[in-house]
């Protein structure tokens, strides 16, 4: 079914909608009147994110998989017809460890996902606001505040969230000529299963070498700030955001 802007809702196509920041968003948008189309790996969390919401598609997608990508973007031109807004939100933290001790495997997994994942995603975004009409569109990219002052034993991750900034440039330059922008939100210590695996609420290792207990803030507000950079007119468009929990160790890490 082809939706315009005019005849039906805007569409919003989320990855890693499963779980934590990606479902938070997925609902924030929901809640605004927008159809989504839920990706992620396993189809039992999407249609967890999915309940009760009519407008809510669930597209089990492996976003490190070109093949996987190219489905999902099928599925979304073949209901909707366009897409009006990308959350480029699917990642993984990928191996805990010093330069040294990545493994080859782990390293590879980490690129897969987190970059490789958000290119294939970005450019079929890209491609679809570029040929429809009206024509263009937002991609959000979730960076990380990693981007800025990565965590140690965090080589994997923190490479990949400062080229999703390089991505993010990029597209918002590419993106001029059709009317599609490009933005991109770090996030610190939102409260979400990550946080407890880095063990923020526990003691999250610091570059001195100690331990620390770090705040963390709803993740629902990290939502709100997505869809508000979303809703921007297409005359302003925010071109980065960071967002940290308040007090956390990050102007300032040790």
């Amino acid at each position: 079914m082809n939706h315009s802007p005019e005849s039906g809702p805007r569409i919003t196509l989320v990855t890693g909608a499963g779980s934590g920041i990606g479902r938070a968003v997925a609902h924030a948008f929901l809640e605004a009147g927008y159809a989504v189309v839920l990706a992620g790996r396993h189809r039992e969390p999407l249609e967890h994110t999915a309940q009760g919401w009519e407008l809510a598609q669930v597209v089990p997608t492996d976003i490190s998989q070109h093949d996987d990508v190219g489905r999902l973007f099928a599925q979304v031109r073949e209901r909707w017809g366009r897409l009006d807004v990308l959350f480029n939100n699917a990642g993984i933290f990928g191996p805990a460890g010093a330069v040294d001790e990545v493994g080859f495997d782990e390293w590879s997994s980490t690129v897969a996902v987190n970059i490789t994942g958000s290119f294939l995603c970005a450019a079929e975004a890209f491609r679809l606001m570029k040929e429809q009409d009206p024509q263009g569109g937002r991609i959000i990219n979730n960076g990380s505040i990693a981007a800025h002052s990565p965590r140690p034993r965090s080589a994997a991750y923190t490479t990949t969230k400062h080229a999703i900034t390089g991505l993010t440039k990029s597209i918002e330059l590419d993106g001029r000529p059709y009317g599609i922008t490009c933005g991109q939100i770090d996030i610190g210590n939102t409260h979400t299963d990550l946080m407890t695996t880095l063990g923020v609420g526990e003691g999250a290792l610091q570059a001195d070498g100690s331990r620390r207990v770090e705040p963390t803030f709803p993740v629902e507000e990290a939502a709100r700030t997505v869809l508000h950079m979303a809703q921007l007119p297409a005359s302003a468009s925010i071109g980065t955001v960071v967002m940290t929990a308040s007090g956390m160790p990050f102007i300032g890490r040790g």
